[in-house]
């Protein structure tokens, strides 16, 4: 029988441009390895790293570090993606993906060992908080940004 302990969050953390990066489990669909991306077409924003063909759906894949400014995310060769559940509930964007340049890690943080980090004032685009997780700090992203630029990068 599992323990469900409610003093504790379950996240995932993954690596973007260099950036650690926070996600709650509860989003995350599937990660996958060594993806082939579709190109992505030619007016599409620089962040929307191409598309991949996941469960009958054409994903979206967004480079995070692009979209928030950290830097460029390596889009070449066999990728790492997260695929993530859309929380708007558009029937024509079920999914989008993350990519990542390392494994995720399944993480639990303690419910009041979730701490934003004060020492930055201004924050990334798609970015809600910085975050500290022991020693290390995280970016915990806006996703309902990160998913209406994607809608929008959609619909033009």
């Amino acid at each position: 029988m599992n323990h469900i302990n409610n003093d504790e969050v379950r996240g995932v953390v993954l690596q973007c441009a260099g950036e650690k990066v926070l996600l709650p489990n509860a989003t995350v669909a599937e990660v996958m390895s060594r993806v082939q991306l579709q190109p992505a077409a030619a007016d599409a924003p620089a962040w929307i790293a191409g598309s991949l063909s996941w469960q009958g759906f054409d994903v979206p894949v967004v480079a995070f570090g692009r979209f928030a400014g950290l830097g460029n995310d390596v889009v070449v060769g066999q990728l790492k993606v997260v695929v993530l559940k859309a929380l708007a509930g558009q029937a024509h964007l079920p999914y989008y993906a993350l990519l990542t340049e390392s494994f995720p890690q399944l993480i639990a943080v303690p419910r009041d060992g979730l701490l934003a980090d004060a020492s930055e004032e201004v924050v990334p685009e798609g970015v809600h908080m910085r975050v500290l997780l022991g020693e290390q700090t995280a970016l915990l992203p806006d996703l309902d940004a990160v998913e209406s630029a994607v809608l929008a990068s959609l619909a033009a």
